[in-house]
């Protein structure tokens, strides 16, 4: 068949047709014997893993706001003030600060995310487990017995609970609640990775009440009146089935009153399985409707979805924001690895990457939602700690936004509002919302530009910097990973601020704000680099050895403030950079290094080299059940962490990884596959979304694109970088095209506008 047949035949519900199918599902022989490569179920407030655990099949529960809130205990001492530090480190004398805001981080059990329970189910007369299945395309997980027992299960993708249906079950039929262990000999103390034992935490031991027939409640009480509750009610629907749901509630003292697990269970359980099943299966309907992909690896497909899946499990508008390990803490009798927290180091920004162009902004607004909340106690520690107006924020935080210490260059940064700022920046530039710009986009990165003139001071040179400066874990907690003049992190968060603080005062007409931001952001001198064109961590100090964190190359990305796109002289930087970090090697990254090298390769238009680090993230960093588990499980020298503490953030900077080779559009303009290894001659994806509200979707087949669809949401202007030598239009209903002679098409669209665009096989 010619290419001009082949492309009569091709019609774009082709492209379409190209979603989650049931290859991207986790099916085992058998149940996980520990709880980090145990299915997981979740709706953001509610999870639970599916694992065996002896004889007994368990549920790991979790909510997400199950949190001792106490105070870190030393840290908010006279000493707190970003001045004192400032005056220690010029005095050399640094042993007080780690001793006062680090050591208590290391020391205290809390505050903390901490499990909630478990369910388990007797199963030693059911015979092995020997299929279990979890079907992401509905989030429902099923297990199969050698006897005929069969499980079907799911957490309610709209309401606080969690469904069970036990087919062909018969005789007694008794659910245990087990609560975690409050109580007992401590073995474990002061290890914030492998986390504490749960006995520092002092608790009494809840009580866990049989509440008639078919109801157990397990009830416990934390620090400060916080309590929760887990409930669990089921129902025989005929001699050999049984249905049951449950549930957990929270309390705060002084916060609103949350409908208790119990209350919650009673009317579930009057509805059935099937029932709710049916409206849980929408929401997740419409969630994958919302972005596709196909690539001809399959590994890094597969795990694209699993990481679609995983997002959809942990992120809505109106819940918490992704933690460490979102709803899914760590079931193994301890404080959850890193205190389960808020770590605004890069875990929060990395978590919510991939829903921007995944077309998942409503979703993402949890993020944004949760900072508005906690807007007025980030200004608190603003004034507490650095004595100034405007906002910045802890680095590591409890689920209110308050500051739990820890490495103070990462943890007190002056500059992590700006990389918070940022996403606020990406959900105002994806969706064009400008409400969104002048309610909350706009104040934020308002908040944070004041902020930063407030606490910087101009040089002899009179260039902007901060008194002292850091590059996240750089040097780790010493005195020599403070820097006098700006490192490339803090110059690159800072310039990004000013900058986009100037862009949206202009786009609301506020010119004279406009103009200030501009000034500030021109006193700020350029990045240190090398004389091979490789960025530094700071003036005085070269890239020179494996770290995992590549704080010195936020401007590649994700800030974008040197691009590809602007010529040889950036070009030079990123390809050396880029050089450089693979020269000096992997022996300290985490699998989330690899993630987040994918994207910057996308970046520099390596495709080969982006797809080679997915891969290799996939393959070696990552459980059976697709958690990012931090370090090198295959032990084959790909990094010297060969740990496996389980964290979010490298899962979903991977899925941005792929949607960066696929589409890009930060330079201004729209790129069609920019970053795909020459070996995938067909690849297709649907509704991804770029800067300005479009929504776009691709098809290249036979190692050519064949096709492009855009819609454009919010009408404006943008411009395509046309993916092939000519072309032709198909269909056109709103958008104005013109072609600007130099393989670009400049379109203005209406609200709504539809443009196909074919290739015409030169």
């Amino acid at each position: 068949m010619n290419k001009t047949i082949a492309l009569l035949l091709f019609t774009f519900a082709s492209i379409t047709a190209t979603g989650q199918s049931a290859q991207h599902d986790l099916r085992f022989n058998k149940l996980a014997s520990q709880w980090d490569e145990a299915v997981p179920l979740g709706n953001a407030t509610l999870g639970a893993l599916i694992w065996q655990k002896g004889e007994r099949l368990r549920f790991s529960l979790d909510r997400v706001d199950i949190w001792d809130m106490r105070p870190m205990k030393g840290l908010h001492r006279k000493e707190f003030s970003y001045k004192w530090v400032i005056d220690q480190v010029n005095k050399k004398d640094y042993k007080p600060v780690q001793d006062y805001f680090d050591a208590p981080y290391d020391n205290e059990p809390a505050p903390s995310k901490i499990p909630a329970g478990a369910l388990e189910f007797e199963t030693k007369d059911w015979g092995k487990a020997v299929d279990v299945h979890l079907s992401v395309n509905n989030a429902l997980c099923e297990v199969k017995w050698a006897n005929g027992v069969t499980l079907k299960t799911f957490v309610d993708a709209v309401k606080p609970i969690g469904w069970f249906r036990f087919e062909n079950v018969s005789g007694d039929f008794i659910p245990h609640l087990i609560a975690p262990r409050y109580q007992g000999e401590v073995k474990v103390s002061g290890d914030p990775v492998g986390g504490d034992d749960l006995s520092r935490l002092g608790y009494k031991q809840g009580t866990i009440k049989q509440d008639g027939k078919n109801s157990i409640t397990y009830h416990q009480e934390g620090w400060g009146g916080f309590t929760y509750d887990i409930n669990v009610r089921w129902k025989r629907i005929d001699s050999k089935t049984v249905e049951g749901v449950w549930s957990i509630s929270s309390q705060y003292t002084g916060k609103p009153i949350n409908k208790k697990a119990s209350v919650v269970t009673q009317s579930a359980i009057l509805s059935d399985f099937n029932k709710d099943f049916t409206a849980h299966t929408k929401w997740w309907n419409v969630f994958w409707s919302k972005s596709a992909i196909h690539v001809p690896d399959t590994l890094i497909e597969k795990q694209w979805y699993l990481e679609q899946y995983k997002f959809g499990s942990v992120a809505r508008a109106d819940a918490p924001p992704i933690s460490l390990q979102a709803v899914w803490t760590a079931d193994n009798g301890r404080i959850p690895p890193w205190k389960g927290d808020y770590h605004h180091d890069l875990n929060t920004q990395l978590s919510y990457w991939p829903a921007y162009s995944g077309n998942h902004l409503t979703e993402a607004m949890g993020y944004i939602n949760h900072m508005e909340q906690n807007k007025a106690n980030y200004k608190r520690y603003t004034k507490l700690y650095f004595g100034a107006e405007g906002i910045a924020v802890p680095g590591v935080t409890t689920l209110d936004g308050t500051e739990m210490g820890g490495w103070i260059q990462y943890s007190l940064s002056p500059t992590v509002s700006s990389w918070l700022a940022q996403h606020y920046y990406l959900q105002w530039r994806y969706s064009m919302d400008r409400a969104f710009l002048k309610n909350k986009a706009y104040p934020w990165i308002k908040g944070t530009a004041l902020f930063l003139e407030n606490i910087t001071v101009n040089d002899a040179s009179g260039h902007r910097k901060l008194k002292i400066s850091s590059s996240p874990e750089i040097n780790d907690n010493d005195l020599s990973a403070w820097f006098l003049e700006n490192t490339n992190y803090d110059l690159a968060l800072m310039k990004f601020t000013f900058k986009a603080a100037a862009e949206l005062a202009t786009e609301l007409g506020l010119k004279t704000e406009a103009a200030k931001w501009s000034k500030l952001l021109n006193e700020f001198d350029d990045f240190s680099i090398t004389n091979n064109d490789e960025l530094k961590f700071a003036p005085t100090l070269d890239y020179k050895e494996s770290h995992r964190h590549f704080s010195h190359m936020m401007a590649i990305h994700p800030l974008g403030l040197i691009k590809w796109e602007d010529g040889a002289k950036a070009q030079s930087i990123i390809k050396n950079t880029i050089q450089l970090l693979d020269k000096v090697g992997p022996d300290y990254w985490c699998g989330y290094s690899y993630s987040w090298l994918a994207n910057m390769k996308a970046r520099a238009k390596d495709g080969e080299g982006a797809a080679k680090d997915l891969e290799i993230f996939a393959k070696a960093f990552c459980s059976v059940n697709s958690f990012h588990l931090n370090g090198d499980q295959t032990k084959s020298g790909l990094s010297k962490f060969q740990y496996r503490p389980f964290t979010l953030e490298g899962n979903f900077a991977f899925a941005s990884g792929l949607q960066e080779m696929l589409l890009q559009s930060y330079a201004g303009f729209i790129e069609i596959m920019p970053a795909i290894p020459a070996e995938w001659k067909d690849a297709s994806f649907k509704n991804l979304r770029t800067e300005g509200a479009f929504l776009v979707s691709a098809k290249k087949a036979d190692g050519q694109v064949d096709e492009v669809k855009i819609v454009s949401e919010k009408g404006g202007a943008t411009k395509l970088k046309l993916p092939f030598k000519t072309h032709f239009v198909s269909s056109n209903t709103g958008f104005k095209i013109k072609s600007d002679g130099n393989g670009f098409l400049e379109l203005t669209a209406k609200p709504g506008s539809v443009m196909v665009i074919k290739n015409g096989y030169e």
